[in-house]
Parts: C-alpha cells; structure tokens; sequence
C-alpha cells in the first residue's frame, strides 16, 4: 500500500525571522499517512542547533521547545540517521513526502549540504501542499496551515508551531489536495 510522508520542521529563529542559511532545525516531526490522511506511524525529535546553540526568547515562546530540550538532543548528523533508519521500514511503502509549503524542503536541502548528508528523500518526490490545496480550492493566493484547515471546516488539533503536531494536521489535509484517484 502506498504512504505518504508529512514532514514538519521547526527552526531556530527570532523576531522578524532570519535568512534560511542562519535557521538551523531544531524539531523534526513526520507522520506517515494513507491517502485517505490515516496515520500508519509517526517519528519525532528535537535537534541540538550548532551555529546559534541558545534558542531566543521568541523561539522558545513560539514553538514551545526549551532550550533543555534541545541542549539534550543530538546534533542535526545523528538525529537525520534515526529519521532515515526510522524510514527505511517503510522505503518500499513511500510514494511521496509532502510539506506545507517549500520552507521544510528548503530547509532540509541547506542542513543535507551544510552537513555532508545524503537521504532518500533526495530521490523522492515533493509535494507542496500548499499549494495543492490552494489550487484544488481555487484561492486566489495559498492560505496558512491553520486557515487552510478551517477552509476546510476542520481545527487544528494540538499545539502550533510543534513538529508532528503541524505534520499531523498537514496530513489532514492531503486528501482534500491530491487529485481523486483513477480507478
């Protein structure tokens, strides 16, 4: 059966945001999901940041991670092979891994290259779900996650901001973005 793989991502960042090369992961939330949006399993961890190691005032209140959290992580090497070995007991499952948007992609191409790491992701395909949805509702411009679940009559559930949680209700929306299947 096929699946899906819903990928969220927090960073380290301040008010006013920072250029995508100074952001560095400090969560990585997936959730592994049917077409249908059902989750078949889930992965998470906390990222120890190395070129800016003390989160902000601002990051913290955001995404809810403390500064314990991340100091007690592994660094971005370590926790991508327990993503990736994680991963490998669903490879032959995945057809695709999705976002909300290209930020995570982004964000992942730049922590792959700054840190030497090949993932299989690299040779899988992307979607942006933001803008499926946008363009599978006719919106004028792509909505925020929590707005493009309340197009849809749906809540958020759980916390913003929190890697599988935004991964989670990312996957929410996967069926009412992708193309109805073929018979």
């Amino acid at each position: 059966m096929a699946h899906w793989l819903v990928i969220d991502l927090e960073a380290t960042t301040d008010d006013g945001g920072w250029p995508l090369t100074e952001m560095e992961i400090i969560e990585i939330g997936a959730s592994l999901v049917t077409r249908q949006g059902h989750e078949v399993d889930q992965f998470q961890c906390f990222v120890k940041p190395k070129k800016r190691p003390q989160l902000t005032p601002f990051c913290r209140q955001l995404t809810h991670i403390s500064q314990a959290d991340v100091d007690a992580a592994a660094c971005f090497r370590e926790a991508w092979a327990g993503f990736e070995g994680w991963l490998s007991t669903h490879a032959d499952e995945l057809q695709a891994w999705v976002s909300w948007g290209d930020y995570d992609r982004r964000q992942l191409l730049q922590e792959w290259h700054d840190y030497k790491v090949r993932s299989v992701l690299q040779d899988t395909a992307h979607i942006n779900l933001k803008q499926r949805f946008a363009k599978a509702r006719h919106l004028q411009r792509p909505a925020g996650l929590n707005s493009a679940l309340q197009l849809a009559g749906l809540q958020f559930s759980g916390q913003q901001h929190r890697a599988l949680e935004d991964a989670r209700n990312t996957a929410r929306l996967l069926p009412l973005s992708l193309p109805a299947e073929s018979p």
